[in-house]
Order: C-alpha cells, then structure tokens, then sequence
C-alpha cells in the first residue's frame, strides 16, 4: 500500500532539482556522513559526485564558450550562503519545502540532513548538539563554504546557535524560530509540565495516532484535521531510528549550573509565532534581552510552533527582509563592496 507522506518526496525532490539544486552524500570522518542538498555548481553533471571549488569561481577552459561559463559560474558562486537547518519531526526537504523556493533565486542554498535524520548518519556515540554543528561545519567545508547566514528551526535552531556560537568565522548571522539558545533543565520541566508530557521523547517521538494527534495539536494553532491514515504513514515514514532520536533528545539537556548564554557577534532574528505551545514567546521575549542588542525578535500571529508551515508567506517576508538587512549591511561596511 502506498505510503502518503512517502509518496510526497519524489515530487519535492524534482522541484528541488528544477531549482537548480543538488543532494550529496559528504563524507565528515569514516563511519559519519551527511546527506544534503546544494546549488547544482558543487556537482559535477559527468560524476554526479561534489565538484572541488576553485577559488574565485570557474572552470578551468579555454575559449569564448568556456569564458562564458566561467564567468556564469562565477556570478553564481558569489551568491550569498544561506544554511536551513531542520527541526525534530523531519528531515530538510520536508521541513523547508514552503520556504526554499523564495530564497533560491537570490541566495546560494544548502539544506542538510541532520545525524539521524533522512541518510544522514553516524557510527559515534556522541549524541550532542556540538556533534551536530561540527558535522554541519565539516561539510561546508567541505563544499568550499566559508561565510554564511543559517536558519534555524526548534532543534535545528538549537544547533544553529551552537553553530554560531562555536564557529563566529563561518557564521554571519542567524534566524531562529521555536527554539532557545540550550534546553536547561528547568526550561524542559516547565515546557513538560505545561504541556502535560512526562518527557520530550514522549511528545516527540510518538508511537500511537493519538500522541502525533496531540503533537500536531499542540505545534499549531489552527486545529487541523486529517484522516486517520495520514497519521499511519506519518508514523511510518518521519519516525525512524527512534533509538539514536531519543538519545539525540537526552543529548539536548543541560544542567541549570552548566548553562549560560554565550556573547554571539552574529546579528539574530527571532522570528516567533505568537501562539506558540511548546516555546510560547514570553521565552522568545526573555531571550532577546538575554541576547542584548544585536537580537531582535518578530512575531507573527495566529502561528503556533509550525509557523513556518502554518503562516509560510509572513514568515518568509521577514526571513527575506533580515537577510537583505544583513546583505545590505555588511555592503555598506565594506564601503558598498560586493560580499
């Protein structure tokens, strides 16, 4: 029988490569391999395997015909670098698959599968979110990345903040939804208690129709309705390696007495949904102060958790705005150089 949800991924992969991307498996360290898509340039069409960068852009050639290409090539390389980091309840294409298509004309995207999630997987038995930024940073390395702006949704906004904060040279600046700078313990308590959940793995990671129906509930602030059978094959086909995906959750705790909020040099955007259950935005507005001057925040309303699939216009408006700010900002900088 047909999985649905399943059934949606070919569709979402053309549409993909008719907008000029690509999916790669790189290689971070023997055993751990990141599966993720990027701008058609980093692949070669003879191989289908990554294409070394060359600095300045180009192809080595000779000719009028190989000069145009070159300088193609060129136009498209220096495009700026926007990274979309997924959440929890699934991998990169599904999760960005409203959003990617405003932002590919104008900006070089990379969307990557997080460890466990989609192909991307690893033999270490490190379950952290650090884990998850290096292996990130590895692979832009590894694509010739050297500066770029992320977007960060719940989880994946947890390891684009350890991102940011790890490695200031590779990240410019930050847009974050549905998520805090590290989950403290208190910040789980509360967010459990409220919820009504013993534990995150609980809320999740569900096994039954009735917790993804309360999972979905809860992540959104129309009350949706789907027949049962779109539950059945979401179970199916978003919630494997369950075993590494609840360890990933016990990685994601911190002690209240280790935590502490780190001076990021990057400018962050904040870019909340006012009706938000699991991370309502009385956290978002804390956070910003926390954050200080160089953070700002934007609420969209009647959005809950899921505003990026719920309300997709308004939140890709102010992601295209802060971006254009940064763009336009580090412009002016450079004395209205080209990034």
């Amino acid at each position: 029988m047909v999985n649905f949800v399943e059934a949606q991924k070919p569709l979402l992969k053309r549409l993909m490569r008719m907008a000029g991307l690509r999916p790669v498996d790189v290689e971070i360290e023997p055993g751990t391999t990141m599966h993720i898509w990027v701008p058609k340039h980093h692949v070669s069409k003879k191989s289908g395997t990554i294409r070394p960068v060359v600095e300045h852009g180009g192809v080595d050639g000779d000719g009028e015909k190989a000069g145009a290409a070159k300088r193609k090539k060129s136009a498209a390389e220096s495009r700026p670098n926007v990274v979309l980091v997924h959440g929890f309840a699934a991998e990169g294409i599904v999760t960005w698959q409203f959003n990617f298509g405003v932002l590919v004309s104008r900006y070089n995207l990379y969307i990557p599968d997080l460890l466990f999630f989609g192909k991307s997987a690893t033999a270490s038995a490190d379950r952290s979110p650090e884990l998850q930024a290096r292996c990130v940073a590895a692979a832009l390395a590894r694509l010739g990345v050297a500066r770029c702006d992320v977007v960060g949704f719940s989880y994946g906004g947890m390891v684009a903040f350890k991102l940011a904060e790890t490695r200031p040279d590779l990240v410019r600046s930050l847009a974050v939804s549905g998520s805090v700078v590290a989950m403290t313990d208190a910040v789980n308590s509360a967010t459990m208690t409220r919820l009504g959940a013993t534990s995150s793995a609980e809320l999740l990671m569900p096994e039954t129709l009735k917790g993804l129906k309360q999972l979905l509930s809860i992540s959104m602030y129309k009350k949706m309705w789907f027949p049962d059978r779109f539950y059945k094959d979401y179970l199916k086909a978003m919630f494997n390696n369950r075993k590494e995906r609840m360890e990933l959750l016990q990685g994601l705790i911190t002690s209240n007495m280790d935590a502490k909020i780190p001076t990021f040099q990057q400018k962050i955007m904040l870019i909340w949904g006012e009706e938000d259950k699991i991370f309502d935005i009385e956290l978002a507005k804390k956070m910003k102060e926390q954050l200080g001057d160089g953070c700002f925040l934007h609420g969209i309303p009647k959005a809950g958790h899921l505003l990026h699939v719920e309300r997709p216009c308004a939140y890709n408006r102010q992601l295209q705005r802060f971006l254009s700010y940064v763009n336009s900002e580090e412009k002016e900088a450079a004395g209205g150089g080209a990034n």
